[in-house]
């Protein structure tokens, strides 16, 4: 059986006079990660600068046809376009617009068109009417991506609400064919047309799974009810930002990582490793992502409880990405939405090895005096980066690091196994009455184990 050959994309942007075109080539970039996530090619794009998406069809008259040009479609809607563009504005699509820049006779090279923008159900028909192809709005793209990778029982459902209610609007009447049904008893009344029973199915099913979530979410309210007095951090950040990385490497946890949008969908809690006694519980939440469709923002909002949770959240950014500031930004936004501001906070600056020393000290710099003084600086992939952030985690909870020196007779030597499991072990060495150890602990964890902190020792 041979496999379904691979869709070819042209991605479709706008850029406002207030996005630079270093900001809007991030834009497009993104766009492109999402395409590809989706399973599909981007091998075009066409970028329009104005003030405003054009009424109807998004794209100016000759950026239409220079779209329809690549898609083999006609460049008209057979539907009059209300509305221009504003007095004043620079209108490039007045420009005329010529085929033969393209190459003569060309074939079409797209078989989808993805606008970075939420499309109304009008401008999609429009646009698929100009291309003669497939049009995917922003938000179509998400939540399809969101459809494929969910997985827990909760995410689906979820999934589904946003994509209903995505749908729901976009329905169309069939045409003369579909008849009204008949109403009422004996056949009296007006009833219902085929769109309006649609809808109504539509909505019943969105009771219905907004029923069942809540049953899961009472479910969960029982969990972490149960965990409330457990120490708790969160890993909150953009997607792709190398979160479910550090989970992993802090865990020990075989939580999916992959080099892709919304790789995670479902809230993973694990215990910190090695252990702490009492354990620490880390939460990989799902990635955010700015212009996230308001369905899939109410949808998700219960995978972020775990974040207002915590006692500590780690901002996971990849410093390397050169809108990592603008990604901080939208993290931040929606965490302020869902009430998560007041507990103690970290900005983990991740995927250092992809950055000069030069860079990393030119952002380190920034963010300390453009956000907060609270940085670590990290690669998942270095073992030292994660202990470094392992070590700052339990500080947080134990109070600072502290070293002792610690004798253990033969007689107690079951002692040897905690300490080990609290404490790293600088030193160790034997003699004829025991065994004498330097380690190094958080001070609460060195109580835990009755070992005196020279502090402790001198104040006596």
């Amino acid at each position: 059986m041979t496999e379904p050959e691979t869709k070819r994309a042209i991605l479709v942007t706008i850029q406002p006079p207030y996005v630079s075109d270093i900001e809007q080539r991030e834009n497009v970039e993104e766009l492109s990660r999402l395409t590809t996530t989706l399973g599909l090619i981007p091998v075009a794009t066409i970028n329009q600068k104005r003030a405003h998406p054009r009424s109807g069809t998004i794209l100016g008259v000759g950026k239409l046809k220079e779209l329809a040009a690549l898609t083999g479609g006609t460049g008209v809607t057979d539907v009059p376009i209300q509305g221009r563009a504003s007095e004043g504005e620079d209108d490039e699509e007045d420009e005329p617009f010529d085929p033969a820049a393209l190459g003569e006779g060309r074939e079409a090279i797209a078989d989808v068109v993805v606008v970075d923008l939420e499309l109304s159900p009008s401008e999609q028909r429009n646009l698929e009417r100009a291309t003669g192809k497939e049009v995917l709005d922003r938000t179509q793209v998400i939540v399809e991506i969101f459809h494929r990778h969910a997985k827990s029982r909760e995410a689906r459902l979820q999934v589904e609400i946003a994509r209903l209610t995505y749908v729901a609007p976009r329905l169309r009447e069939a045409g003369a064919g579909r008849d009204r049904q008949r109403g009422g008893i004996g056949g009296k009344g007006a009833g219902e047309s085929a769109l309006e029973l649609d809808k109504r199915r539509i909505r019943d099913r969105i009771s219905e799974l907004k029923r069942e979530i809540e049953a899961i979410r009472t479910e969960q309210a029982t969990r972490r009810a149960a965990r409330k007095e457990q120490r708790r951090v969160a890993l909150v950040g953009y997607t792709n930002a190398g979160k479910s990385s550090l989970m992993r490497a802090l865990t020990g946890s075989e939580v999916y990582v992959a080099d892709k949008l919304f790789a995670t969908l479902d809230t993973t809690v694990r215990a910190l490793r090695p252990e702490t006694t009492p354990r620490i519980l880390v939460s990989d939440t799902v990635g955010f992502i700015k212009k996230l469709p308001h369905e899939l923002v109410a949808s998700f909002r219960s995978t972020l409880d775990e974040a207002l949770e915590a006692s500590l959240l780690l901002f996971v950014v990849d410093a390397a990405d050169p809108t990592f500031r603008a990604q901080l930004e939208v993290t931040q936004s929606v965490l302020r939405e869902i009430g998560a501001t007041e507990m103690a906070s970290t900005i983990v600056l991740n995927k250092r090895d992809k950055l000069t020393e030069e860079d990393v000290a030119r952002i380190d710099r920034e963010v300390r005096a453009e956000v907060s003084d609270r940085v670590l600086w990290i690669s998942t992939r270095d073992p030292n980066d994660v202990l470094k952030v392992r070590d700052a985690i339990v500080e947080h909870f134990d109070g600072a690091f502290e070293e002792a020196e610690v004798f253990v007779p033969y007689a107690e030597h079951a002692r040897i196994h905690h300490i080990h499991s609290e404490a790293t072990v600088l030193a160790e060495r034997h003699d004829d009455e025991g065994t004498h150890l330097r380690v190094r602990a958080a001070h609460a964890a060195l109580e835990r184990l009755g070992i005196s902190t020279p502090s402790e020792t001198r104040s006596d």
